[in-house]
């Protein structure tokens, strides 16, 4: 018999009240955390997703201003814009990035060099942002993807102004390039100015005036469909172009002097006294500054890295050499203000001694100059003249001096990159090298020699200062705005008197114009009937010879000869032009450096059709 089943409603109702209650509990969590979640995304984040919002039917695209161009002094183009179109893909809006990209290699040509620029681009933009993957596509390539590009929502073609030099390796030293923004740049520029902007100028002009250059970047709201497509403009801040600079500098003569150099390497710096304008600006062997405007080839960049030649080195701005006696007018001219002992005649053997010491300090003339005034020190380049000057005044006043013709600073042209040269001294040596100061070394200032190094710039901006009796900054860009524009805003000069008295400046330029004029002068071959040119000589020793043996220039290889130098101003008594010339590995200053500046001041003061050749300079000209 089945006992029957009795039921315990006490029980049950207490059952049901706790499940009434979690389940009462559950629902009120629930709605809490619903309700947490309304608050979270109408309030915490409503400005981000009413963005997102926005941008699923409103596209905010930047617009890059169009690059400011550079003019010579005459109006020639220099740096141009031509417009290229380019692919551009923004990744936010690809779904399967790799399968896109294989799609449109069918339509259009991707090599590898350009997957590889993409993807190093790619990090450093953000999602949102358009990368290019191919640029300077041809007119069938546009009209191609033009037809199948409702296919590749975030996929467009934009058309961009790409930079061209007209002038391509004649300028490339002053102007430098254009390039791709590198990571490093990216984290200094304003990144919302630049929005839609690929290329930064990478040095010379490009990169010192990069702000007025490059102008502000606009935007333009657009409407767009669930594809992506554009459907109208809603907005639009139009960008503001660079400005436009207008350069000292004379094409001509920088093709010119850089004819003038020929194979050679070397430098050559012309500027105006009565500006500090730069007329002419030239490192030999250049390079075609185009070839890095929208990305060099691996195997050109290596050419040009590796070439033993370094034609990307900017020797006039950054080339560093011992100014050797081109500098033994600035030493003389110390020597007459600070009573160096200059009035007295010297006699010069061949060489001199320290009192005490058996090392001879050679002279050029191993066979020596004799009685030497500063007049004949000057125009035949006697070393031991300025050995025994040297010795007299002193480093200290050297230094002093010399300094306050811009030597061991950076002249502060408006180029990049530039370097400032060394003037030694006691507090150099001690700073550098833990060593005390020897008199022997400053003897070697006192020719140009030894640790003292200038760059042709520096040796250019000296001479003019000799030539205007004034210190001025030198200057690349004379003006913004275009040529005869109601914009057009020229630089002011910035001039440095020089505390040098008249009488000794006026002694030092008529030394200086016989070192041409003079039968003997060490540029006589240059001399002309044209024009009065003060210029003097110099010639620096590459490596060091031993005490008795004798540099002779055929039984020493190419890179180990020495060096010429060059440097003059014209003409003298209203001058115009001053030029410094270095010839590495030229040999003599007078027979290969002087024929080169005589070169460029006759096509500046001549307008000469360019020469043949530097060798139809010929003695009495």
């Amino acid at each position: 018999m089945v006992e029957p089943i009795l039921k315990d409603p006490s029980a049950e109702s207490r059952l049901f009240a706790e499940r009434a209650v979690m389940a009462g509990v559950l629902v009120l969590v629930t709605m809490l955390v619903v309700i947490a979640r309304l608050v979270q995304l109408q309030i915490g984040s409503h400005a981000h997703l009413s963005t997102l919002s926005r941008y699923n039917h409103v596209r905010l695209e930047p617009l890059p201003p169009t690059r400011g161009l550079i003019y010579d002094a005459n109006g020639i183009l220099l740096a141009d814009n031509y417009s290229s179109r380019s692919l551009e893909l923004t990744p936010e809006e690809i779904r399967d990035l790799d399968a896109t990209i294989a799609e449109l290699g069918e339509l259009i040509d991707i090599g590898e060099a350009d997957l590889k620029r993409f993807a190093r681009i790619r990090k450093l933009r953000r999602r949102f942002e358009a990368v290019p993957i191919r640029t300077n596509l041809t007119e069938e390539e546009v009209a191609r993807f033009a037809v199948t590009g409702h296919r590749f929502p975030g996929v467009v073609v934009r058309a961009q102004p790409l930079r061209i030099y007209p002038l391509g390796e004649y300028t490339a030293h002053v102007l430098s390039y254009v390039g791709r923004i590198n990571k490093q740049e990216l984290e200094r520029i304003d990144a919302s100015n630049y929005a839609g902007t690929n290329h930064i100028g990478k040095g010379g002009v490009e990169k010192a005036h990069e702000a007025l250059l490059h102008g502000t970047a606009g935007y333009c709201q657009v409407e767009v469909n669930a594809q992506g497509r554009a459907l109208r403009v809603l907005k639009r801040k139009p960008p503001e172009a660079g400005q436009h600079l207008q350069l000292y500098l004379d094409s001509r003569l920088q093709q010119d002097a850089h004819a003038a150099l020929g194979d050679r390497r070397g430098a050559v710096v012309a500027i105006d006294p009565g500006t500090g304008g730069v007329l002419a600006l030239v490192s030999r062997p250049s390079f075609d500054p185009n070839l890095f405007v929208d990305g060099i080839s691996s195997v050109d960049y290596k050419t040009l890295r590796d070439s033993p030649h370094k034609p990307l080195f900017n020797r006039a701005i950054r080339g560093q050499y011992p100014p050797g006696s081109t500098i033994k007018p600035f030493i003389g001219l110390g020597g007459l203000e600070t009573d160096g002992g200059v009035t007295d005649a010297k006699w010069c053997p061949g060489y001199y001694r320290l009192p005490g010491h058996r090392h001879k300090y050679r002279c050029w003339n191993r066979w020596g100059h004799g009685t030497v005034t500063l007049e004949k020190a000057i125009v035949q380049s006697c070393d031991v003249y300025f050995y025994k000057l040297a010795q007299v005044m002193g480093i200290d006043r050297l230094h002093g001096f010399l300094a306050g013709f811009g030597f061991g600073t950076r002249t502060g042209i408006d180029l990049a990159g530039e370097l400032g040269g060394l003037l030694p001294s006691r507090a150099w040596k001690l700073s550098a090298r833990n060593q005390p100061w020897f008199i022997g070394e400053t003897l070697l200032v006192g020719i140009g020699q030894g640790p003292f190094l200038a760059t042709p710039l520096q040796l250019a901006v000296a001479t003019a200062a000799l030539a205007a009796r004034r210190l001025i900054r030198p200057r690349v860009v004379r003006a913004t705005g275009a040529p005869g524009s109601a914009v057009e805003r020229e630089f002011p000069a910035q001039v440095r008197q020089l505390p040098v008295a008249s009488r000794n400046l006026d002694r030092m330029i008529k030394s200086m114009v016989q070192v041409v004029r003079n039968r003997r002068g060490t540029a006589k071959g240059i001399r002309t009937k044209a024009y009065s040119i003060a210029g003097k000589t110099g010639t620096v020793q590459v490596f060091s010879i031993k005490q008795k043996e004798r540099y002779r220039e055929s039984e020493v290889a190419e890179h180990m000869r020495d060096h010429a130098l060059f440097v003059a101003f014209a003409p003298v008594e209203d001058p115009r032009i001053a030029v410094a010339v270095i010839v590495e590995n030229g040999g003599h200053g007078g027979a290969v450096a002087a024929p080169v500046a005589r070169r460029v001041m006759d096509s500046y003061l001549l307008r000469m059709p360019p020469l043949a050749a530097v060798g139809e300079i010929a003695d009495g000209q």
